[in-house]
């Protein structure tokens, strides 16, 4: 991690913040602010935080640093190389000197393996058997937040049936100085390990810090069953050192910042962890996750804690996406849909709710079958709207994406609407983790896909984003939402559309048009849950604070906080902005004020 630090600041990636910055609250909005600045701004080492240790925020924020953490000067080199790989591992070898190229290669993959180490690692240079996690600079980001939140923690599971290991990223909440949660929805591994369990205490080891592509392996859609470090020890061309841990059956990465090591209790009751202001842009509302009891902490000398914000898009996990994006396209195409030829996942749908796929079609109906490809990938499950169009499109470039919706798109004719597993953190769900999907076919059309009896063709432009539904709509997308959004920001506009709107219930065909309702909906009506969150923002006394000692950051040229356009947009000051309660109560008061307007009317009570 030290060694990253001096290599950003080296390019001139690094802003240094000597003035002592709390970690509560004050940490995250300036970061926030940073983040949010074109390309991405600086990562950002905060060495003043109240503890022994700096922390650093920022790290993956650009492209450049993205690049620089995975070891390469841009991040086309990885696929390539991913790509040139398989093509030497399925071609069919006919002769001796080929088969000898492929021997060496897979010589070239056991250095990849990861290697146990006898004896202490860094990591456990010094070591606390009466753990405290107040002695770390742990965030709380946003202030309707349960607390803090590890929020960048690699967790260490094993598979009770197989042996083995998974490395999962899972927020943690500091409950006590010994204590978090676990926040594993129940499609991760980690929770199926914990489900499989065959002692009454299950045992985890928690690493934070080290080598920076560790991170990016934890969080990285891996098949199950595959150890991440292979992929670390691919991605950086030499081997994973491993350590045993010093209080459970667990190995750790030896150059890890911090070690957090303990046990889930089997026999424990599930605890309430959240809210959290999330990568969704909205609050992730409180819920039952196990608690994890910390036995041990370690740490290197001199270490380093990183840590991550999550909340309004865009922040860093943008960049991990698009990452994700570049080296996870040679296998998925090879696996489940070789006619794939590029995968978009806009920052606008926070990785899981808009997906533009990019095809060589040659045959009918092949935006559909794609369409159930992505659904049935991993985690591209969750994925709720997906745009499939030829392979001559830039589908990173919006006006492309538009004017082919404008020429290829019919919405009576190419909207298909499915059901699916869904992201647990989708508030828009009808039922937690389950609802609707939808695939636009913007590919050209072959004949057998004309339907049998002609429509009339709906010209306009290809979306409209409006307060009020028209009754002849002027876009083939028309987009509803609420009143106290501004309608000019298109960035806020796509995000909203992706997040509040659910296939089956918002999204209908009508006058020719694809219509989408993305306002706040009312909790408890048919369809919807009992609560809706809000949108996440700093408070004003947080903003007020940030403003008041900008220059003693040395920060440069002052930015406004991004939490100003979204402030008017939020309902209450909570977590959650309705509820079913609030709408029932606001019935009851509404019954009451007409029962009363009624019996002054017949009262002769003058009443407008």
């Amino acid at each position: 991690m030290k060694r990253f630090i001096d290599k950003l600041e080296g390019m001139g990636e690094l802003i240094r913040v000597k003035e002592y910055v709390n970690p509560l609250l004050e940490m995250a909005e300036i970061t926030d602010r940073i983040t949010k600045q074109k390309g991405g701004g600086k990562a950002i080492l905060f060495e003043n935080t109240g503890t022994d240790f700096p922390v650093l925020t920022n790290m993956f924020g650009s492209e450049r640093r993205m690049a620089a953490a995975l070891g390469v000067e841009d991040l086309e080199q990885i696929p390539q190389r991913i790509e040139r790989l398989l093509a030497q591992v399925t071609a069919p070898y006919r002769g001796w000197w080929e088969k000898l190229a492929l021997l060496s290669q897979l010589n070239e993959a056991k250095s990849w393996m990861p290697k146990q180490k006898r004896g202490p690692g860094q990591c456990q240079e010094v070591v606390f058997m009466q753990p405290d996690l107040l002695r770390l600079p742990i965030l709380k980001c946003w202030p309707h937040d349960g607390g803090r939140f590890i929020t960048l923690p690699m967790v260490h599971t094993i598979d009770p049936d197989t042996g083995h290991r998974n490395v999962g990223m899972y927020r943690m909440q500091v409950f006590s100085v010994s204590t978090t949660g676990m926040h594993w929805h129940k499609h991760k591994t980690g929770a199926r390990h914990f489900a499989s369990r065959k002692t009454s205490r299950f045992p985890v080891a928690i690493s934070i810090g080290g080598d920076p592509i560790y991170s990016f392996c934890a969080a990285a859609p891996m098949p199950d069953g595959f150890d991440e470090y292979i992929l670390a020890g691919f991605l950086r061309n030499r081997a994973v050192t491993m350590v045993p841990c010093l209080t459970v059956d667990l190995s750790v990465p030896s150059d890890c910042d911090f070690v957090l090591e303990g046990y889930i209790e089997s026999k424990e009751g599930l605890a309430l962890e959240g809210p959290f202001g999330d990568h969704t842009g909205f609050y992730s509302l409180p819920d039952l996750y196990p608690t994890v009891h910390i036995t041990c902490l370690t740490h290197k000398k001199g270490a380093v804690y990183p840590a991550t914000i999550t909340g309004v898009p865009p922040q860093e996990d943008a960049i991990l996406s698009q990452a994700i994006e570049k080296i996870f396209l040679a296998p998925f195409k090879l696996a489940i849909a070789p006619e794939v030829v590029d995968i978009h996942l806009p920052v606008e749908g926070v990785t899981h709710n808009i997906a533009v796929i990019k095809i060589r079609k040659t045959y009918s109906g092949q935006a559909i079958k794609i369409a159930h490809a992505i659904w049935g990938a991993g985690q591209m499950m969750c994925n709720k709207i997906v745009i499939v169009v030829d392979d001559d499109i830039d589908i990173r470039d919006r006006k492309s994406l538009l004017d082919t919706l404008v020429k290829h798109y019919q919405p009576t004719r190419d909207t298909f609407f499915s059901r699916g597993p869904l992201d647990v953190l989708d508030h828009a769900a009808p039922k937690c983790g389950f609802g609707g999907k939808i695939c636009l076919d913007a590919t050209k059309k072959n004949i057998e896909e004309e339907p049998e009896t002609p429509v009339a063709k709906f010209v306009g432009q290809a979306i409209s984003f409006v307060h009020a539904e028209k009754e002849h709509p002027q876009a083939l997308i028309e987009v509803l939402l609420d009143q106290s959004v501004d309608l000019e920001n298109d960035f806020s506009n796509f995000w909203l559309m992706g997040s509040n709107a659910d296939p089956i219930r918002d999204m209908r065909i009508s006058g020719g048009a694809l219509r989408i309702d993305a306002r706040t909906k009312i909790p408890g009506n048919l369809g919807v849950p009992k609560f809706w969150p809000n949108i996440v923002t700093s408070s004003p006394d947080t903003i007020r604070t940030v403003n008041e000692r900008w220059n003693e950051y040395c920060l440069g040229k002052f930015i406004p906080s991004p939490s100003l356009h979204y402030l008017p947009l939020v309902n209450r000051n909570s977590a959650i902005a309705l509820s079913k309660e609030d709408h029932n109560s606001e019935i009851q008061r509404l019954k009451e004020s007409i029962t009363e307007m009624i019996q002054q009317m017949k009262e002769g009570t003058p009443n407008n």
